[in-house]
């Protein structure tokens, strides 16, 4: 391997490598960039190509420093420094999150209901900024205050690989009880009178497949096992219902679940099964009193809100209708009325319901015709004000107190832009553009009203876009995306097939033998714009991370002139390969998604010909950028490390190509509310290079 020079990438040595399936053999010449450790990464080979492609970036990117360093800091002036979240009350208690002037992370604090909000009654029970000094990584994980406030359980991951350390810390002395446990990757749930906790460890494969309980003061080796789920797909969570008596333990995979309740107060009681699984049926459940209420598709695949009695959990009767006009997204139960959430024609709907009377519909009315809304933080069970978020494409985010009898919105707090911000100097449209099978695509754009171009054609545009797991792309607020928008950029987000943006329909024609779909969306959208005059080809950049990653991957393989910068974050490209191997993390959860190309014929050939690695040809190709994270247990580092020096070997141009990887982190990147806009600072630096602005 030749190590990057100021004139040459690093070129990875290619070691032939071939296996069949299906009587089909793929050939693999940079299979070896895996280090058969792992997760451990210690192979000196492998960490010095990743050390001279990291060289590479910094040479390459080395003459956009000043811009760099203007981009973050006018990032930077747009956030708050010393920043606070709005009181919400839990019990006797007032809990808020703090941020102090130049600090990456939170301090947690509480004060007693009534107290003066003076300061003199103020109490740090958390510490994120100490508990991250020296650590070139942080991320707090699950919070837990016992229900009578006198502990809080913690969790910590240091390192970036999404294994968290469960800590116990005495609030009235302060101190940190002896009670540590490593490996989990859950929330943690206080039972038993606050004298036990309940959490999920990560396997060897970092998968959950138990849920277990931890009595204070006792040692690990006295945990017990409530439930193991023998499914290598499934992963198992617990939380606790609404009115806080029972544990409820699920297990699902990404189209089939199964739900345990066990009493909060005695959690070595028989479970109660609400239904055995059945394939391609999903339910989530709560309680009130001794009524079950179920969230499932089992009859609608925008699902139905159903109701059972506690003594026969498995027959439900129909509350909520299925709809094909209303993607019913979630509940919740509050003891004198319900909130159900979903989404019509795209857009976050909130109601409130009661018990009582199911003729009874309130909704939420919100001020825009195009915004992001959802329930916020409502921890208690008698409530009579909701929390609840809001933010438009050009509307800060906003936090509301709903007040329930009187059908208002209060406004608590709106984002504050320390640097200035003028919504009138900014617009945003919801389009359609119509895919190639004549599907009408939501678009959501922002850009300034007086946006032009130095050049007097269509100016750049920025495309974003997901398109997995049903996960839908909102149309929120972010002050990142202005360091484009204030330099002429039209701003555009691609709600394609594969999330749920207008229901589950929308995201089951993204996945499996559909997948396709997603990624000829989201040319067809570019091109859209295109002929709707918003820009032109070769001055669109694009971005996505994780599957939005292979979003990238693929859309450069089949339209590489129409994109003009493309940044590639931490990319699920190796998918064939990945697919393929049942010991890697995340695989066996991922056949409901992707299909199962070990057993299925069909799917091995779909993926094979859209799995960006295995398609990238003697082209040329745009100017890109690729990130990785070294202990990334979502996306292996190496599949964008492989896609890159293939890349590498196979395109035709001189375009600049430049891979990252975080030597320190994980999927997510670096930690720190300003240490992450370094790497936005970055990414948007290589944007206006390219494009030239």
């Amino acid at each position: 391997m030749d190590h990057a020079t100021v004139n040459a990438p690093p070129v990875a040595r290619k070691q032939p490598f071939t296996a069949t399936h299906h009587g089909i053999t793929l050939s693999d010449d940079y299979a070896w960039l895996r280090d058969p450790g792992y997760p451990e990464v210690k192979d000196k080979e492998i960490l010095a190509h990743l050390e001279a492609e990291n060289a590479w970036f910094a040479a390459q990117m080395a003459g956009q420093q000043s811009r760099i360093d203007a981009l973050f800091k006018e990032m930077r002036a747009r956030i708050k420094e010393a920043d606070s979240s709005v009181p919400q009350k839990d019990g006797d208690w007032l809990y808020w999150v703090e941020y102090e002037d130049g600090a990456e992370y939170k301090k947690w604090w509480r004060r007693p209901v009534g107290a003066k909000d003076d300061g003199s009654a103020d109490e740090l029970i958390l510490d994120e900024v100490a508990l991250a000094e020296g650590k070139e990584y942080f991320r707090l994980g699950a919070l837990s205050v016992s229900s009578d406030g006198r502990k809080l359980a913690y969790s910590v991951d240091d390192n970036g690989s999404e294994r968290f350390t469960a800590r116990i810390k005495d609030l009235v002395t302060g101190e940190l009880l002896a009670d540590e446990i490593p490996g989990t990757l859950s929330s943690l749930i206080w039972v038993a009178g606050d004298t036990g906790i309940v959490y999920s460890l990560a396997n060897e494969q970092w998968r959950t497949d138990n849920a277990r309980l931890h009595w204070l003061g006792q040692p690990l080796t006295a945990d017990v096992e409530l439930y193991h789920e023998d499914d290598e797909g499934f992963r198992v969570g617990a939380g606790l219902s609404a009115n806080e008596q029972w544990l409820i333990v699920a297990t699902s995979d990404h189209e089939t679940g199964e739900v345990r309740l066990i009493p909060a107060a005695d959690p070595l009681a028989e479970p109660i099964l609400v239904a055995p699984r059945r394939k391609g049926v999903e339910y989530d459940v709560d309680l009130r009193d001794d009524t079950l209420f179920i969230l499932t598709n089992d009859t609608h695949e925008n699902f139905r809100l159903a109701t059972a009695p506690l003594s026969s959990p498995g027959e439900w009767t129909t509350l909520i209708e299925g709809s094909d006009a209303f993607y019913l997204t979630g509940f919740d139960l509050f003891r004198d009325f319900y909130v159900v959430e979903g989404r019509e024609g795209g857009l976050d709907t909130i109601a409130v319901r009661y018990y009582d009377d199911p003729d009874r519909i309130e909704p939420v009315a919100f001020p825009e015709a195009s915004y992001s809304a959802g329930l916020g933080d409502n921890p208690e069970w008698a409530m009579d004000v909701l929390r609840i978020g809001y933010q438009s494409m050009v509307s800060p985010s906003t936090v509301y107190d709903y007040h329930v009898a009187e059908r208002r919105l209060e406004v608590r707090k709106v984002q504050e832009i320390p640097s200035g911000y003028d919504a009138d100097l900014y617009t945003t449209e919801r389009l359609e553009i119509a895919a190639r099978d004549g599907t009408p695509i939501p678009v959501s754009i922002l850009y300034r009203k007086d946006r032009a171009d130095a050049n007097g054609g269509p100016g750049p545009l920025h495309l974003y876009g997901y398109g997995a797991y049903g996960i839908a792309i909102e149309p929120g607020f972010s002050t990142t995306r202005f360091s484009l928008v204030d330099r002429g950029f039209a701003y555009a987000i691609a709600h394609i097939r594969g999330g749920d943006d207008l229901g589950r329909a929308w995201y089951k024609a993204g996945k499996l033998e559909r997948r396709t779909n997603t990624f000829t969306d989201f040319v067809d959208v570019a091109k859209g714009l295109v002929e709707r005059g918003y820009t032109q080809a070769g001055r669109i950049s694009i971005s996505g991370g994780s599957a939005g990653g292979e979003l990238m991957g693929a859309v450069v393989n089949s339209d590489p002139d129409l994109w003009g910068a493309v940044v590639a974050h931490v990319p699920f490209v190796d998918v064939l390969n990945t697919m393929l191997d049942a010991s890697l993390p995340l695989t066996p959860g991922e056949w409901p998604e992707w299909g199962n190309p070990i057993e299925d014929r069909a799917a091995f050939e779909l993926i094979a010909g859209y799995s960006p690695y295995d398609n990238v040809r003697a082209q040329d190709y745009p100017p890109m950028m690729v990130t990785a994270g070294l202990n990334d247990p979502r996306v292996t580092y190496w599949e964008p490390a492989k896609w890159v020096a293939r890349l590498r070997e196979l395109k035709t141009n001189d375009n600049v190509l430049i891979f990252k990887t975080n030597m320190g982190a994980g999927h997510g990147g670096k930690s720190g509310r300003f240490e992450s806009l370094h790497e936005t600072a970055e990414e948007f630096a290589f944007i206006l290079w390219q494009l030239g602005q």
